[in-house]
C-alpha cells in the first residue's frame, strides 16, 4: 500500500526499511533499504546506491528503481540529498555538488558496512542530475564497480553552458553579475532566495519541458510535498564552477551504462557524457521515451536492461 506520500505501491515481493547515516561532512541523511522479502542475511550480497533526480527525494523515482531491483536479488539503498527531504543541512534547498557528489560515497559507506554486503559488488544508478553525480563519484571513489545513469542531466554544462551550450561570455558574465548581487541580497537576510519552481503547474501557456516536469511533480503522478523544486538562487555559481565529468574517463576499466529516452530534451547531455567516457561504456536508448518517463513509467524503464548490466559487472 501507499504510505507517507510515496507515490507507488511497495511490492508484496520487497520489504523497505529507513535507515539513517551521516555523510562525510557530518549531514545525517534519510535512506531507504530495499531488501527481497525472502533475503538470506548469512550470506553477502551485491548492493546498489540510487541517487534521486535533482529536486527529487527517495519516495519518488529513485524507490520505483529500488524496489524493483531489491525484488530481482539486488540489496538497494536510495536517500534524501543533502538540505532535502527528510536529510539534514541548512539551509533548506542549497544544493552543493561536492556535497552532492558526496551523498553518493556515503551510500557506499553505509552498504559496504552492511554484513551481508560484498563491498567488490557495489554499484550506482544516477538517475537525472544524480547520474552525473555518480559518475563523479566514480571518478575518485573506485569502490563503485559499475554505474549506470538514466535521463542523465549534467548541471555544470548546463550551467557553464547553456541550453544546448548556447552562452557567450557576454551570457554568463551578465549571470555571475545577478548572482553576485544575489550574495549581498542573501546575507542581508535571513533565508537565501529560491528559484521558481522547476516544475510549474501546468497551464495552456507552459512550455514542453516545463509540461513535462510538472505533470509529473506537480500532479498526483509524482507529487511530494518534500519534493519543491526550488533551489536556492545562488547555488548556481557551485555548479559553474565544478566540472563534475572532467575525469569521467578515468572510471575505466570500470563499466558504464548511459540511458537515454529517444525523445528526452536531455538526450544530448548522456550522450556527451558517453563520448567523454572511455570503454567499457554502453549507450542504450530506450525507444519512445522523454526525460521524466524514465523516472516512473515501470513500461518504459529498462529494468531488464539494468539487472543485466550490474549482475554481468558486480558478478
Amino acid at each position: 500500500m501507499k504510505v507517507d506520500d510515496y507515490i507507488f505501491d511497495l511490492r508484496p515481493d520487497v520489504t523497505r526499511k529507513p535507515v539513517s547515516y551521516k555523510n562525510r561532512y557530518g549531514i545525517t541523511i534519510a535512506a531507504d533499504l530495499y531488501l527481497p522479502r525472502d533475503f538470506d542475511e548469512s550470506t553477502s550480497h551485491a548492493a546498489l546506491v540510487i541517487g534521486a533526480p535533482y529536486g527529487g527525494v527517495k519516495e519518488q523515482g529513485p524507490g520505483i528503481y529500488a524496489q524493483e531491483m531489491a525484488a530481482r536479488g539486488f540489496v538497494a539503498l536510495t536517500f534524501d540529498p543533502s538540505f532535502n527531504g527528510y536529510s539534514g543541512g541548512e539551509p533548506r534547498y542549497v544544493t552543493s555538488p561536492d556535497i552532492f557528489v558526496e551523498d553518493i560515497s556515503a551510500g557506499v559507506d553505509f552498504l559496504g558496512t552492511r554484513p551481508f554486503v560484498d563491498r567488490e559488488r557495489i554499484g550506482a544508478i544516477g538517475m537525472c542530475g544524480s547520474g552525473a553525480f555518480s559518475l563523479c563519484a566514480a571518478q575518485v571513489d573506485r569502490r563503485i564497480k559499475a554505474v549506470a545513469t538514466t535521463s542523465m542531466w549534467d548541471h555544470h554544462r548546463f550551467y557553464h553552458e547553456g541550453w544546448e551550450d548556447c552562452y557567450t561570455d557576454e551570457d554568463r558574465n551578465k549571470i555571475l553579475d545577478d548572482l553576485g548581487e544575489q550574495r549581498y541580497v542573501d546575507f542581508e537576510n535571513p533565508q537565501p532566495a529560491l528559484t521558481p519552481r522547476d516544475a510549474p503547474f501546468v497551464d495552456e501557456n507552459t512550455d514542453d519541458i516545463g509540461r513535462e516536469f510538472g505533470e509529473f511533480y506537480s500532479a498526483p503522478r509524482g507529487s511530494h510535498h518534500n519534493a519543491l523544486t526550488q533551489h536556492t538562487r545562488t547555488s548556481v555559481l557551485s555548479f559553474m564552477n565544478f566540472p563534475l565529468l572532467a575525469y569521467v574517463h578515468t572510471i575505466s576499466p570500470r563499466p558504464i551504462l548511459i540511458v537515454v529516452g529517444e525523445k528526452a530534451f536531455s538526450r544530448y547531455l548522456g550522450e556527451g557524457a558517453f563520448e567523454k567516457a572511455a570503454e567499457p561504456k554502453e549507450l542504450y536508448i530506450v525507444p519512445g521515451a522523454g526525460h521524466v518517463d524514465l523516472y516512473d513509467k515501470t513500461d518504459l524503464i529498462p529494468f531488464d536492461k539494468l539487472e543485466a548490466f550490474f549482475k554481468e559487472n558486480l558478478a
